[in-house]
């Protein structure tokens, strides 16, 4: 009888190496952002933590500094994205300018870097969100199937966001 073997996706398997680099957390999410532009793609890609004692994220990561730096912060006011992405665990996908509009006050930034869709996946622990992952790219690039492609990749970032800062 001959058995089938899995195969490492070679995208997880980066990932979960890059634990193993003293450059932390800046080696994961380097090889994060690599990873994910590959198996997902992406034009924009940050990485938020949220602090429930203050209501607000702090972006600990971004493709593009420029507009996007690290360290920005922002008080998140209470409403269905932050009720599902934040209070239940779900991922958010926008498919159109219009959905960027919704949710987001900087949308105009975001669609002048060629931005019309977004993939937010929560990064969750013990019933909580802890941070998430933001894929941006144009109209209509994410759907259902990309949730459950950047599930495992969301939760290889847990060590990241559960360290203490240094």
């Amino acid at each position: 009888m001959t058995r089938t073997k899995a195969k490492a996706d070679p995208w997880l398997v980066s990932v979960a190496a890059a634990h193993s680099e003293m450059d932390q957390p800046d080696a994961l999410f380097a090889a994060l952002d690599s990873a994910l532009e590959s198996a997902i793609g992406h034009k924009l890609f940050t990485i938020l933590t949220y602090d429930d004692a203050t209501g607000e994220a702090a972006r600990v990561y971004s493709n593009l500094p420029g507009p996007y730096p690290t360290g920005g912060r922002k008080r998140l006011a209470p409403g269905p994205w932050t009720e599902a992405v934040l209070d239940r665990g779900e991922a958010f996908i926008g498919r159109t300018q219009g959905d960027l509009r919704n949710v987001f006050s900087d949308y105009q930034l975001i669609v002048s870097l060629g931005c019309e869709g977004v993939l937010n996946m929560p990064v969750r622990w013990r019933g909580r969100t802890l941070g998430s992952l933001n894929l941006l790219h144009e109209a209509h690039w994410y759907g259902e199937d990309d949730v459950a492609a950047c599930l495992p990749f969301a939760q290889l970032t847990l060590p990241a966001l559960l360290a203490p800062a240094s």
